[in-house]
């Protein structure tokens, strides 16, 4: 698997559908969980109707509206999850009055709820905490090794309308002027004003035609004839050629983690679901959930 090539891609190539969303989310109330554990979780910061609300009270308030608590700054968190908490029990208190909570609805509501509070309990416990620095920094290694060796090239470029005005600045190069030069006098590019400057790129970066010719030149060479595409004519130049080298272990740690996390997360879902009985009994549905779970098995590695 090309990992660093694709790190932009990983959600797409790594989790499809609802399932994905469940590891997200998941990943996202461990890693909480795991900073609020490190303060004292009785501590009982207020009291509703005698009541106490504790810090893992809060913190589980914080967790689970962290969509809405997310955008309250950080110094005023905490007051508006204690303000939501207290409204939550409020109402809850109630509903109890009233006896909502005896509702069939209500029952399969909160049976759903505890089902996917273990879920992710045991996503934690069996897949997060069990991933380890070592492995993280194992996996990396591996796609290092693994990955073919790319040369990535620095390159200007000029850039006009015309095949003639082209083979004109080629000729004027040929003649002893400067590229950087000419291209600030003469492209239409943006990179004009900076001398045509492109910095360095791999391939794949640009149209094949420019990358194809760019890549074929020599260092300080440019290229004799006009290369079209479908930007407009060009002159180009190659300043310098270079191994590519890959992204700093500390740059990719959080991706190579994820990574691992959705590969394991999978396998144990993969297993669960040789050994669950499923049967669908609507046609449509059961077309649309084999469809489901295609669209979810592993990817031949490029």
């Amino acid at each position: 698997m090309q990992l660093f090539r694709s790190f932009n891609l990983l959600s797409a190539a790594s989790l499809r559908g609802a399932v994905a969303g469940l590891a997200v989310t998941s990943l996202a109330i461990a890693g909480s969980l795991s900073a609020a554990l490190a303060q004292d979780q009785n501590e009982v910061l207020a009291t509703l109707n005698g009541k106490p609300i504790t810090r893992q009270d809060l913190d589980m308030t914080l967790n689970d509206l962290q969509d809405q608590l997310g955008q309250v700054p950080a110094e005023g968190r905490d007051a508006a999850a204690l303000t939501a908490l207290i409204d939550i029990r409020s109402l809850a208190n109630r509903a109890e009055e009233a006896g909502l909570d005896e509702t069939d609805d209500f029952k399969s509501r909160l049976e759903f709820l505890r089902q996917r509070a273990l879920h992710n309990a045991y996503f934690k416990e069996e897949v997060l905490d069990k991933i380890t620095d070592e492995q993280v920094r194992a996996r990396y290694d591996k796609e290092v090794a693994a990955t073919p060796p790319e040369n990535e090239v620095h390159a200007r470029h000029i850039l006009v309308d015309s095949e003639e005005e082209a083979k004109a600045i080629i000729a004027e190069l040929d003649k002893g002027s400067d590229f950087e030069t000419l291209a600030k006098e003469k492209s239409t590019g943006p990179s004009g004003p900076a001398g045509g400057d492109l910095g360095y790129f791999a391939r794949g970066r640009m149209v094949p035609e420019f990358e194809e010719a760019a890549f074929a030149l020599d260092v300080g060479a440019y290229t004799k004839e006009p290369v079209k595409t479908q930007f407009g004519w060009h002159v180009i130049k190659v300043e310098d050629k270079r191994a590519v080298q890959p992204p700093a272990f500390t740059e990719v740690q959080d991706q190579i983690r994820s990574v691992l996390l959705r590969e394991r997360y999978f396998d144990l879902l993969n297993s669960l679901r040789d050994e669950a009985k499923v049967e669908i009994n609507d046609p449509a549905l059961k077309e649309a959930y084999d469809k489901a779970m295609s669209a979810q098995l592993p990817q031949p590695q490029q």
